[in-house]
């Protein structure tokens, strides 16, 4: 009896049949690669955020934005609203440089990922008078001057703190429902850069715990870390699902230390956010049918129909 031979490609490909046997919809883009409907609609939303992070980073420390960057990642989408060169040391400048670049190369992974190329860039608005708003309700009080995250080093790094966390957040909870290996793979590789970018926010901000903001007297860093995060469990209205940089010591790392440069649960695992729940948070209305905020005009790409599968 004749003897086949199996090469290694072959192989590899009925693997990938048999993996894709248990998602029947997927679908086969290219020749490459292979996403479900769901995982389309899932990054597509993704975009509207990673579009948001680009903007506020590399024009805070660049003084550029996609538009001198990466022009054809935008699809024709509207120019940002209040950009503006933050006044940053060359440390955190150096820092959000690179924070900023990366977000253009994940923008283009995953339009080159989804089945029609993703969405244009949505309009966001990125100004002082945003982030001032933001802040005046995470303190329930107008703040005299406003807040201004272009300031400095610290106002930035406060800004930051506010954003990709929740993205973060939002890939834990997105991770649950992905089918394919193209989708978990991308997820897996955003999510782990993501979370370094959150972390290296946060251990700069808890360098600066004790700090007065200026000119806000007696209010610290950490106090300012806290009130965002409890604004953003307020909105987002899913519990505790946020933590500032100093805790109870409860809620510490197994009930032991108040110090708190990660925020996780009570096991030290990360929280997850649902797809209305980002809304809420960064419309700063609460409401994810409700725009405002960092997206005046709402994400794109976004049907409320379509949060019945998420």
């Amino acid at each position: 009896m004749a003897v086949k031979i199996i090469s290694k490609s072959t192989k590899l490909f009925a693997l990938l049949l048999v993996l894709l046997s248990y998602s029947p919809n997927a679908v086969l883009v290219g020749s490459v690669t292979i996403i479900a409907p769901i995982e389309d609609l899932l990054f597509k939303f993704a975009l509207n955020f990673d579009y948001l992070f680009a903007e506020i980073f590399l024009k805070g420390a660049l003084g550029l934005g996609l538009n001198e960057v990466a022009p054809n990642l935008v699809d024709g989408g509207p120019s940002p609203i209040g950009a503006s060169v933050a006044n940053l040391g060359p440390l955190v400048k150096d820092i959000f440089s690179q924070i900023g670049y990366q977000y253009v190369g994940r923008i283009r992974a995953i339009k080159r990922t989804l089945i029609n190329g993703g969405i244009a860039r949505p309009l966001v608005n990125i100004s002082s008078a945003t982030f001032a708003e933001f802040m005046d309700n995470a303190f329930g009080r107008q703040l005299v001057p406003p807040f201004d995250p272009y300031a400095n080093d610290t106002n930035f790094l406060l800004a930051a703190y506010f954003l990709p966390y929740i993205g973060l957040t939002g890939l834990v909870n997105a991770n649950a429902l992905l089918l394919t290996p193209a989708a978990k793979t991308l997820a897996a590789r955003i999510l782990g850069v993501e979370a370094g970018q959150d972390g290296i926010i946060r251990t700069l901000l808890y360098e600066r715990r004790d700090e007065i903001v200026r000119p806000y007297d007696g209010v610290s860093v950490a106090e300012f870390t806290n009130r965002i995060s409890d604004l953003r469990n307020r909105l987002g209205k899913e519990g505790v699902k946020d933590e500032g940089l100093v805790v109870p010591i409860e809620q510490g790392a197994e009930g032991r230390v108040t110090g708190n440069v990660l925020s996780a649960n009570n096991d030290s695992l990360s929280y997850d956010r649902s797809p209305q729940a980002l809304l809420r948070i960064l419309y700063g209305t609460g409401n994810e049918s409700v725009p405002g905020g960092c997206f005046p005009n709402g994400a794109n790409g976004v049907l409320a129909d379509s949060f019945r599968l998420l």
